[in-house]
């Protein structure tokens, strides 16, 4: 049997400055996907899940 047929790619690293500078998060102060530039209050993918979950749970 071909042994590299069942092997799985290595993925390429991504580069360390891979986009514009991006906003942090106002709550886990991780990097969001926007820009600095945006204006109000920016949440993380993680943190815009949960807060989603709780507003749409407080009634």
């Amino acid at each position: 049997m071909d042994d590299a047929y069942c092997e799985t790619p290595v993925p390429a690293p991504a580069p360390p400055d891979a986009g514009p500078p991006y906003a942090e998060c106002v709550l886990c102060r991780k990097p969001t996907e926007y820009p600095e530039s945006t204006k109000g209050s920016t949440l993380c993918p993680v943190c815009a899940w949960q807060e989603a979950g709780r507003s749409a749970c407080s009634g």
